[in-house]
């Protein structure tokens, strides 16, 4: 269902410009359609595409993409070290060295699968209540531990000319494009740094399917009556479905847990699933010894 008379409910996938940020996007769609509005995964100003927006109770489903895949095809420029790892910060670097398509290529094995990867210091990442960009901002760069992220893919497409090169990645959750560039040029002996960036997926959300951000803010209250707005379960695909009675479902939108007269075959403990009944879902539940205990109710 992607509207009510309670608002605007569902998902609208933004084909985001260079120069704002995620956050100013939310704002934007929040005050023409004067609904809750929450992105799913952070696209830095510099970049372009795949911004998923969640309105009204579509917002409660966000946790469920938070893991999904994230596709990127970007440009990096070698020989020049920033301090924000992209074409927007200081240079504090360079090198004369320009990397073969042979080396890259050779290199590329070294930053797929899992790998610890340490974030840029202009990021989002809290230190002590504070954000890591404004540390960076203040002159008090901090030095981020390194994560555990995965690297599905990471192809070259192309070497137009010797200092520059176009990549192609698949990304787990938590992973910095700008710290896999910078990483890919220090194995390869050199500088770099991400001059263009773009995301054209990130789970199901395709690039097909994004209009751009100033269609979606004449639209305004409009966007319930166009195919734009995606339903809500639309970010549920990827989850196991469990139908339940109407009197389950009363009781799961009272936050009661349930006792469900089947669990499908290989969900385990703890794990989340959606809630349905009669087509729609009415609550995102976990799975607790037998029980259907709710954890994000749906009120569509």
């Amino acid at each position: 269902m992607t509207t009510s008379e309670r608002g605007l409910h569902g998902w609208l996938v933004i084909d985001k410009p260079p120069g704002i940020t995620s956050a100013r996007a939310v704002a934007l769609v929040k005050r023409a359609t004067a609904a809750k509005v929450g992105h799913a995964g952070t696209l830095d100003p510099l970049a372009t595409g795949v911004l998923p927006l969640a309105l009204g109770e579509a917002t409660k489903t966000m946790p469920c993409i938070a893991h999904a895949r994230k596709q990127y095809r970007f440009r990096l420029r070698w020989g020049i070290a920033t301090d924000t790892d992209d074409g927007e910060g200081r240079v504090v670097g360079e090198s004369a060295a320009r990397p073969s398509a042979a080396a890259i290529g050779a290199a590329l094995p070294g930053l797929t699968g899992a790998i610890l990867q340490r974030p840029p210091p202009y990021s989002a990442i809290k230190l002590a209540g504070r954000r890591s960009y404004a540390l960076a901002r203040a002159g008090r760069p901090p030095e981020l531990a390194g994560r555990p992220v995965v690297v599905f893919e990471l192809r070259l497409l192309a070497a137009a000319d010797p200092d520059h090169a176009d990549f192609a990645a698949v990304v787990g959750e938590g992973t910095y494009i700008r710290a896999l560039a910078r990483d890919l040029a220090a194995a390869l002996g050199t500088f770099g740094h991400i001059v263009a960036l773009r995301r054209l997926a990130v789970g199901r959300f395709t690039e097909e399917q994004a209009i751009p951000l100033e269609t979606a803010v004449s639209l305004g209250h409009s966007l319930g009556r166009s195919a734009h707005l995606l339903p809500l379960e639309t970010a549920l695909d990827d989850i196991p479905a469990l139908a339940v009675t109407a009197e389950d479902a009363a009781r799961l939108r009272h936050g009661q847990r349930v006792m469900p007269r089947c669990v499908p075959a290989g969900i385990a403990d703890g794990a989340l699933l959606g809630a349905w009944h009669e087509r729609h879902v009415v609550a995102l539940a976990r799975i607790e010894a037998g029980a259907l205990r709710p954890v994000r109710i749906i009120l569509t």
